[in-house]
């Protein structure tokens, strides 16, 4: 390591006797102390990039299994064929409106959206609805009636 070879001239300079009351001696004494303060911050910065590097790793890996992890449900989805029991899904969306729904077939008709008078609520409804002339808010149960003129 760099502080074991500062160490080490150090040891030399003691051995060779060199006399730190000279112009000479002071200023190899001098440079003597700079190369350890130097030693010791070179090793820190490697002791501290070894810990990022470490970490990094760590994240990379936990990045490549969220990626596998996600692209893995894309496949899925992409594979599977999702099949729909008309009545079922007629009673869960529609609630109360299960009896109206079941006469309408939603892939063809389009869809409308209007304000209740009452509540402000937002409401997207069919176009078999609208022909009705009338249907009660899901929000808060007040009557709508709609002028529905085809052309």
């Amino acid at each position: 390591m760099l502080s074991d070879k500062v160490n080490y001239l150090r040891g030399l300079m003691d051995g060779l006797g060199i006399d730190d009351s000279t112009k000479e001696g002071k200023i190899l004494k001098l440079m003597a102390e700079i190369l350890d303060e130097m030693a010791v911050t070179v090793e820190d910065i490697a002791d501290e990039v070894d810990s990022v590097v470490d970490i990094i790793d760590m994240i990379d890996e936990d990045l490549l299994e969220v990626e596998d992890d996600l692209y893995d449900l894309d496949d899925e989805d992409d594979d599977e064929e999702i099949v729909y029991d008309d009545e079922d899904e007629d009673d869960e969306h529609f609630g109360k409106f299960a009896d109206e729904a079941e006469d309408i077939d939603f892939d063809e008709e389009a869809m409308y959206e209007c304000c209740c008078p009452s509540c402000g609520d937002s409401i997207t409804i069919s176009e078999s609805i609208v022909e009705k002339g009338s249907m009660n808010c899901p929000n808060c149960n007040t009557h709508i009636e709609f002028n529905y003129e085809e052309e």
